[in-house]
């Protein structure tokens, strides 16, 4: 009994150090070497883009309408998803607390009032960041997508403030996705650490294969970079 209050303070800080430290590991190589993560390759290409777009063609409005659609659904749903976690956590905390009993051996970890509390606090701060950026990412996006129709009129096009509010609207929907993310190993803590430990990994992995590019996409995002 006395490896409980270790499990839990070792292996859900090992995870939260691994999650973050990955997320801020991006954003370096994000900032310094965009070429290299899926994530500026895309910004590059969402670049020309709309510059593309910024005719004042309505064909190619029209169109930057309905690919903005796509994301604001991919936000929309990642929002939903979130507040229903949330407002489900809520309904069964206390239904859950009563039967902690149940999960009494030491590989759950320690079961204590203030342990449970905390196991939900925590996965709770993920989900509400998830909603709160996810639902701002909507008002960013759903502005972008009113001025990209008014990009004809001169009185309008104002390119510099029309993409950083594009981009805002892409940056707040990708937190908001990755806060949803790290909240799901977040959950498993009521099964002990120890399943925490290995969805972190697992977590990570996945996210590895997903934003860090492979050199064949590298040297194509290289091309289109040049060409443009």
């Amino acid at each position: 009994m006395e490896v409980l209050p270790y499990l839990d303070s070792v292996l859900i800080s090992l995870s939260l150090f691994l999650m973050l430290g990955y997320h801020a590991n991006l954003w370096h190589s994000f900032k310094t070497r965009p070429l290299h993560t899926s994530i500026g390759i895309d910004a590059l290409r969402r670049k020309f883009w709309f510059q593309g777009i910024k005719e004042g063609d309505d064909k190619k409005g029209m169109l930057a309408v309905q690919s903005l659609r796509n994301t604001l659904m991919a936000t929309i749903l990642t929002a939903q998803i979130a507040i229903l976690i949330t407002l489900a956590m809520g309904a069964l905390m206390n239904n859950a607390y009563k039967g902690s009993h149940i999960f009494n051996s030491a590989i759950f970890g320690s079961q204590s009032g203030r342990i449970f509390a905390l196991k939900y606090g925590s996965a709770s701060i993920f989900l509400l960041v998830s909603f709160f950026c996810s639902s701002v990412a909507l008002g960013f996006l759903t502005d972008a997508n009113f001025m990209v129709n008014a990009c004809g009129d001169d009185q309008f096009s104002y390119r510099a403030h029309t993409q950083s509010i594009f981009e805002r609207g892409f940056t707040l929907a990708l937190i908001g996705n990755r806060s949803l993310c790290m909240s799901f190993p977040m959950l498993l803590w009521m099964f002990g650490p120890l399943p925490v430990a290995l969805a972190s990994v697992a977590l990570v992995w996945g996210l590895y294969e997903l934003d860090f590019a492979g050199k064949s996409t590298r040297s194509e995002s290289n091309l289109v970079s040049v060409g443009n």
